[in-house]
């Protein structure tokens, strides 16, 4: 649903999410301005609207709840308890100890049952086309494969990198989608070491 909306949807989303999640109620129309830049108690409502039609929330009055909250009077949201990957040092795994610096709640309606999850945060402009700034969260399922076009995080000597995943006959190609010119595809070979896709991208204000 998220791939869906515009990035100004997405964010206030996330920040409505984030508002019910922690502190068990929603934000006003003027918060929800505040986090999208709009100038009128208008625009967050067109912007809650998308969101409803999305099947993302749900509005019980004044009240918006997450739309997989059990009943209107609930406000109690499922969530899972993620890593937050910092810098990863050299030879050591992407998930070692050392590399955590937090554990942030997410809703299970991102991080679904299943699968595990980690969260790293964007650095660089590699991947500004696609949607990911500098600082970004990016909400990554572990896995070891992809398919083409998805968004992975990759290990390139022992150092996390997000790009787009491309699988040819003879190589894996690794593309940014930049605005900066400068950004070049990464040509390997099939010893690639993919660790997720990212299946949400988060504000960098979570942690």
């Amino acid at each position: 649903m998220l791939e869906n909306l515009s990035d100004k949807d997405k964010k206030a989303f996330l920040f409505i999410r984030n508002r019910i999640v922690h502190e068990g109620k929603s934000p006003t129309l003027q918060e929800i301005n505040e986090v999208t830049g709009g100038k009128s108690p208008r625009s967050a409502v067109l912007v809650t609207n998308r969101l409803i039609d999305a099947g993302l929330v749900r509005k019980f009055g004044r009240k918006l709840k997450l739309a997989d909250s059990r009943s209107p009077s609930e406000a109690s949201v499922s969530t899972v308890r993620i890593p937050l990957v910092g810098s990863v040092a050299c030879g050591a795994p992407l998930l070692a100890q050392e590399n955590i610096e937090a554990f942030i709640p997410v809703s299970t309606a991102l991080a679904t049952k299943g699968s595990k999850y980690f969260l790293l945060r964007a650095h660089g402009d590699s991947m500004d086309g696609a949607g990911i700034e500098d600082g970004n969260i990016l909400l990554v399922r572990q896995q070891d494969t992809a398919d083409n076009g998805q968004k992975v995080v990759a290990l390139i000597d022992d150092e996390a990198t997000v790009k787009l995943f491309e699988r040819t006959d003879s190589a894996i190609i690794l593309r940014p989608k930049s605005t900066n010119k400068k950004h070049m595809p990464i040509i390997l070979t099939d010893n690639c070491k993919i660790q997720g896709t990212v299946v949400a991208v988060l504000p960098p204000d979570l942690y």
